[in-house]
């Protein structure tokens, strides 16, 4: 088992919300989606988390999704937290656009 030190946790938890921030916030000015990221954030983590490829959950589904219920079942707490703290990016980053535009701002 791996050891994760407190200052490794920070890190990587400041790295997923400035990473899921921008790319919400990226993607809110293009298609003036605001809370494109937040929705789709749940589906970008399941193909990063779990070893399934896409097609199977459509050619082998039964085993696909309890694959995937083993892998989300077998996350660390420190693994929850950086991806909640990614999340917490995305939500962010649909907050941020929501007072921009409300502030008069006019993205592309």
């Amino acid at each position: 088992m791996e050891t994760f030190s407190i200052i490794q946790l920070v890190i990587s938890m400041l790295l997923f919300f400035v990473m899921f921030f921008g790319i919400g916030f990226l993607l809110n000015m293009l298609l003036r989606m605001t809370w494109l990221m937040a929705v789709i954030y749940p589906v970008v983590i399941i193909f990063v988390i779990d070893d399934v490829g896409i097609f199977d959950y459509f050619t082998n589904a039964g085993e696909s999704f309890s694959m995937l219920w083993e892998t989300l079942g077998n996350l660390t707490v420190v693994d929850i937290s950086i991806l909640l703290a990614g999340f917490a990016g995305a939500i962010t980053s649909g907050i941020v656009m929501k007072i921009l535009r409300k502030m008069g701002y006019r993205m592309f």
